[in-house]
């Protein structure tokens, strides 16, 4: 997969409605080496949702147990539900070589880069304000009060980019695709990222 043998962390965040799950999906789906982390949650699974693909469905005094064990790198209650990543699937996934995309929001980041200060961190921008009203008013699931506050929402947000590593903008959904593939490649090749690779070939010169 790569030089190095064990796999990178990425976080990607953004807005309600920029699109960042479905230029997750797409990376994932044109590049084998790319996974995401699945979450835990306690909300009860949707339709055609599947236990370990979309989610870990868990009961709140299961999730309960594991915050008590350190078990997730963050977690967060929203709604009345608990979602959290795990820090031994995240693991797994790196020890198997994939890179590896935690898909969390600002809070959910924070709380990463606390445990993991070294993290790579994405965010996703919409082109403008009004593209991204279009998109929600597009959805057709929202009220225009509903709208509004997640346009408001979405502006306290995007402030937040400030503290990632990366920026991108997501006008056209092939072209903010191949940015983020552009930085997952070049972090690869980050002198840390192949110190293990660096150290197995002197050691075998």
């Amino acid at each position: 997969m790569q030089a190095s043998s064990k796999g990178n962390i990425f976080i990607i965040s953004a807005a309600s409605g920029t699109g960042k799950t479905t230029l997750v999906s797409r990376l994932t789906q044109h590049h084998d080496d790319i996974r995401v982390s699945v979450s835990h949650t306690t909300r009860a699974p949707r339709t055609g949702e599947e236990h370990g693909r979309h989610y870990y469905f868990v009961d709140t005094a299961e999730f309960e147990k594991l915050i008590g064990e350190s078990a997730f790198l963050e977690h967060a209650k929203v709604f009345d539900n608990y979602y959290g990543t795990s820090v031994e699937g995240v693991n797994l996934l790196r020890e198997q070589g994939y890179d590896v995309i935690l898909e969390i929001d600002i809070q959910g980041a924070e709380q990463v880069r606390r445990v993991w200060p070294d993290v790579c961190s994405i965010f996703i921008l919409p082109p403008s304000f009004k593209v991204l009203a279009e998109r929600l008013t597009g959805r057709g699931t929202d009220s225009p009060e509903v709208v509004a506050k997640r346009l408001s929402k979405a502006r306290r947000e995007i402030e937040q980019a400030f503290l990632f590593d990366y920026v991108v903008v997501n006008n056209d959904l092939a072209e903010a695709e191949a940015d983020l593939l552009s930085i997952i490649k070049s972090h690869r090749l980050k002198q840390s990222s192949q110190r293990l690779f660096v150290e197995n070939l002197l050691e075998n010169s």
